[in-house]
């Protein structure tokens, strides 16, 4: 006869390693290195700070009159 083998730890086992390949698919399809983080973070806070640089207050608005004018 063969060996008795616990049908719970097999179970498992064989769940444990599929969560591993699922997961180790998941890293290498959605994961991004710090490297990448760092750069896209330094390119968003840029493009923000030449945004708010760019907005305009409410004297300097065309659509509206001075506020002297009604």
């Amino acid at each position: 006869m063969g060996d008795v083998v616990n049908l719970n730890k097999f179970r498992k086992n064989k769940n444990r390693e599929q969560l591993e390949k699922r997961a180790k698919q998941n890293r290498t399809r959605f994961g991004r290195t710090k490297q990448q983080k760092t750069s896209d973070r330094q390119i968003f806070d840029k493009n923000e700070t030449n945004l708010t640089g760019k907005k305009l207050t409410k004297s300097q608005r065309k659509d509206e009159p001075p506020a002297g004018d009604k």
